[in-house]
């Protein structure tokens, strides 16, 4: 594929940013794998340097006698065709013209010696500096998705290929632990600053290409938006599943890829050492809990319940206490992300609750988040949930009342668009939900109706310790109007409808 130079990014400050926009983790492990191959290449360059300086002068050396062998039987040619025409002078003019060709290359030969140089192709400065061929490149990616197992291959230098490719590959030889040192800054742990807050990398074992699954057995209750691509992320990374949902034709997908159906709550907690949930709503998930055949039933000691609801920290604190009362382990785990992010397995994970069950849930986390907080007590990560919907919530109220006034004023939605993507407003968020209202799509990838709940349930938080929520109020009255014109089961950008009627 030809891509146009303004096009083109310095790879290693852009590299998270692009992976996250373009694609999902698993072309992030490919992209981890080639740094790792290439690391790797030139380390074995590096190693044998000695041998192939020797080998080069030694190449350098016959090239040479093999230069001036084959001069030497020229000019006899020449100098015998010159006997041959006496008197004319030719010969005298031959061998000139080959002195000439010996002492300077020709005009040709001089273009393509600088052209690289002109094209942009980065000088040579470094000592066997070696780069693997297109050809290469291809088995490189071949392997990647067979699961990094890289074929022998010998690296070579590229010859005439395209300088852009060029400088990508060189750029990974060069600086191949930038980006690694940027991901380990962003992912120290915080508590010496917060006494109870830390992040680690969902993604920490991908650097090496692959994850480790837990042998623990796994239970997941409820496969909407969100457990949907939860679930299939966690049977693609080789964990064992059993799986639950109200509507049980949904678990059949889920069946085929190899997990095993649940046929109620309790039996799933029950039968497997963590069970995840993830419901729509508070009492979605108080019923899964305490309603027949529910959660607690099947709770006995050791048993392991991670609750991704987003819920208020009433709730989530009355679930605790009733899981741990029968000698259970709680975590609480609200992820914030939508249902693209949970297919490609980019997820953030917000948990507080207990910290072994956090770390128990390692390989879990890694499986369907991209990253994942520790927050320390239960409450603290279903409050925190609550605040990050709240501002996204408000945002897309925003834009939708902006591109509506760009309407009715005689303003271009698109330019209006165009301008606040060039700007510091620029998002993956922004561009895909106003994408959505000017092409009139409103498949839910975020459900309007649940939207509306954490904002709602955000300003009762807000409430509680009397601070004012007034802009999240604001917005919470037009998704209501929105709710009232029908759009509950459309996507959170459908609120751009209750400015239109």
């Amino acid at each position: 594929a030809w891509i146009k130079v303004e096009q083109l990014k310095p790879y290693h400050p852009h590299k998270e940013e692009m992976i996250k926009i373009n694609k999902g983790k698993r072309f992030q492990q490919a992209v981890d794998a080639v740094e790792e191959f290439l690391r790797k290449t030139k380390g074995k360059d590096q190693a044998s340097s000695h041998n192939s300086t020797e080998e080069k002068n030694r190449r350098n050396s016959s090239e040479e006698r093999g230069k001036q062998s084959a001069g030497e039987e020229k000019r006899k040619a020449i100098l015998s065709e010159g006997k041959v025409k006496k008197g004319t002078g030719e010969g005298k003019k031959r061998v000139s013209s080959v002195s000439s060709e010996r002492g300077s290359k020709s005009p040709l030969k001089r273009a393509q010696d600088q052209s690289p140089r002109k094209r942009g192709r980065p000088p040579k400065d470094e000592k066997d500096l070696t780069i693997p061929e297109s050809s290469t490149v291809k088995r490189v990616m071949t392997g990647t998705v067979a699961g990094f197992k890289w074929p022998p291959s010998v690296s070579e230098p590229v010859k005439d290929s395209d300088p852009h490719f060029h400088h990508f590959l060189l750029s990974q030889t060069e600086k191949p632990a930038v980006c690694y040192q940027a991901i380990t800054k962003k992912l120290k742990v915080c508590e010496e600053e917060t006494g109870s807050t830390s992040i680690q990398a969902a993604d920490s074992t991908a650097v090496n290409g692959s994850i480790t699954p837990t042998d623990k057995k796994i239970g997941f209750l409820g496969l909407g938006l969100m457990g949907s691509g939860i679930v299939s992320n966690l049977l693609k990374m080789g964990h064992t599943v059993t799986v639950w949902n109200r509507t049980a034709e949904k678990c059949d997908l889920f069946i085929q890829e190899g997990a095993r159906l649940g046929r109620t709550p309790a039996e799933v907690v029950s039968t497997c050492d963590i069970t995840f949930a993830c419901v729509s709503d508070p009492k979605a998930a108080k019923d899964l809990v305490l309603g027949p055949s529910g959660v607690l039933q099947g709770i006995r000691p050791g048993k392991c319940y991670v609750d991704m609801s987003t819920v208020d920290a009433d709730t989530v604190t009355e679930l605790a206490q009733v899981i741990v009362s029968r000698g259970g382990r709680f975590l609480e785990a609200p992820v914030s992300g939508n249902q693209q992010l949970s297919n490609d397995g980019m997820l953030v994970i917000l948990a507080a609750g207990d910290r072994g069950l956090y770390e128990d849930c390692s390989s879990c986390f890694q499986a369907m988040g991209k990253t994942s907080f520790f927050l320390g007590e239960v409450g603290n990560a279903a409050k925190m949930m609550l605040i990050v919907n709240m501002v996204q919530g408000s945002f897309m109220a925003t834009i939708a009342e902006g591109l509506t006034l760009a309407q009715v004023t005689g303003q271009s939605q698109q330019t209006l668009l165009d301008i606040l993507n060039q700007g510091q407003l620029a998002s993956i968020f922004l561009d895909q939900k106003c994408q959505n209202i000017l092409q009139g799509n409103f498949k839910p990838d975020f459900y309007l109706k649940y939207i509306q709940k954490d904002l709602r349930l955000a300003i009762a938080l807000g409430d509680s310790v009397n601070h004012p929520t007034p802009m999240a109020a604001a917005a919470n009255e037009v998704y209501k109007r929105a709710k009232a014109l029908d759009q509950s089961d459309n996507d959170m950008s459908a609120v751009y409808r209750a400015y239109i009627h």
